[in-house]
């Protein structure tokens, strides 16, 4: 990560809701498939993985909303009931302990890049991916491309829940 100073704040576009990360994530996906070009309005969502416990609600509150997701199993994404911005998502086999924040929202986004470009199957033909990071054509195993850290916390993180 590009910030190395812990905790980070974020929130909605209204100030409803605040949060905070208290550690860096675990890894950082930019999703370039259809589904998140859908759900942003934009070319690609940027998600910061992190466990749930590492992620505080500050003030407000958020509600959580149910929609489907391309793996069938559906996602629930947790906004700000007032100006409806989403501000992380939970789906996958992780389900509530694993949170996806969306980097946007995040007060200095730019302390999480991105680690890894996924789906670019389905990639916009005028989003140049110059970064250097790793681009995949679909999904990718974990274990060849985030460092050993960051699986070891993934997998406690399951076993808490």
């Amino acid at each position: 990560m590009e910030n190395n100073e812990y905790p980070i704040a974020g929130g909605c576009t209204c100030s409803a809701v605040r949060y905070q990360l208290h550690c860096a994530p675990m890894f950082v996906h930019c999703c370039h498939c259809t589904w998140c070009q859908r759900e942003t309005g934009s070319a690609f969502a940027v998600n910061a993985m992190i466990e749930t416990g590492q992620l505080e609600l500050l003030s407000g509150a958020v509600e959580h909303i149910e929609t489907p997701s391309n793996s069938g199993a559906g996602q629930t994404i947790v906004r700000c009931p007032q100006c409806e911005v989403a501000l992380w998502s939970h789906y996958g086999a992780a389900k509530e302990r694993i949170a996806f924040v969306r980097v946007g929202t995040l007060d200095e986004s730019s302390a999480c890049p991105p680690d890894i470009h996924i789906f670019t199957s389905t990639k916009l033909p005028w989003v140049a991916l110059t970064d250097g990071k790793p681009a995949m054509e679909e999904f990718y195993r974990r274990s060849l491309y985030w460092p050993e850290a960051s699986v070891t916390r993934y997998q406690q993180a399951l076993k808490d829940g």
